[in-house]
C-alpha cells in the first residue's frame, strides 16, 4: 500500500513569522507578497515535518494519507 504525503498551509493562521522558513532544510518555503508562507517548491520537500513541529500557529501541517483505506494518519 503506497501512502502519500500532503503539506497543508492554513494561510488564515499563518501570520508570517518566517519560523517556518528558516527551518526548512531544502529551502521549499517562502512568504508570498502578502507575507504568508507558500510553498512554490514543493517537489524538494522531504516531508520532514520541521515546519510543522516549529510553527508556533499551528498553521502548517504535513498528512500522510492511505488512499487505499480513504484514511489519514499522522
Amino acid at each position: 500500500m503506497v501512502k502519500t504525503k500532503r503539506l497543508v498551509i492554513n494561510r488564515d493562521w499563518c501570520k508570517g513569522c518566517d519560523i517556518c522558513v528558516a527551518f526548512c532544510p531544502e529551502k521549499v518555503l517562502e512568504l508570498d507578497e502578502e507575507g504568508k508562507v507558500t510553498a512554490p517548491m514543493l517537489e524538494r520537500c522531504t516531508y520532514c515535518m520541521l515546519c510543522e513541529l516549529r510553527c508556533p500557529d499551528f498553521a502548517i501541517e504535513v498528512r500522510v494519507e492511505s488512499p487505499a483505506e480513504g484514511t489519514e494518519h499522522e
